[in-house]
């Protein structure tokens, strides 16, 4: 038992560096846009990644639950809310993306806009989290 406990925490803190190496790489990616149809595009590839890492981290901290006996400490709890805001978050940048008139004129400076306050915040946090648990 001991045993799979170690190894989901490595695959849980491995599975968070790569969510924040895709948060980077979206971030980059918005920055280097200049085409709202090439980012749409490129980013049919990147958002099922990132909402596949989100699925990691919440099915590897189940499993660590679980293993603790689902004993509710504040870790676990500001762990849970984040998840579900990581969730709408992505979900909005998604939707946000998939709905957008691209006949309009300035369409991709008001998606950056509104995608590097969502991936901001996401990192912002992920970054704060990952390290409150490290120490």
């Amino acid at each position: 038992m001991n045993e799979m406990y170690t190894m989901t925490i490595v695959i849980h803190l491995w599975g968070t560096f790569a969510f924040l190496a895709v948060l980077a790489f979206n971030i980059a990616q918005i920055y280097l846009a200049a085409d709202i149809r090439v980012y749409a595009k490129q980013m049919r590839i990147f958002m099922p990644i990132s909402a596949s890492l989100i699925s990691l981290l919440i099915f590897t901290g189940a499993i660590m639950m679980a293993a603790k006996h689902l004993s509710f400490t504040i870790e676990n709890i500001v762990m849970i809310l984040f998840s579900v805001l990581l969730i709408v978050l992505e979900l909005k940048r998604y939707l946000s993306l998939k709905h957008a008139d691209l006949s309009q004129e300035n369409i991709l400076e008001n998606y950056k806009s509104k995608a590097l306050k969502f991936l901001g915040f996401e990192m912002l946090w992920s970054v704060a989290i990952t390290v409150w648990m490290m120490i």
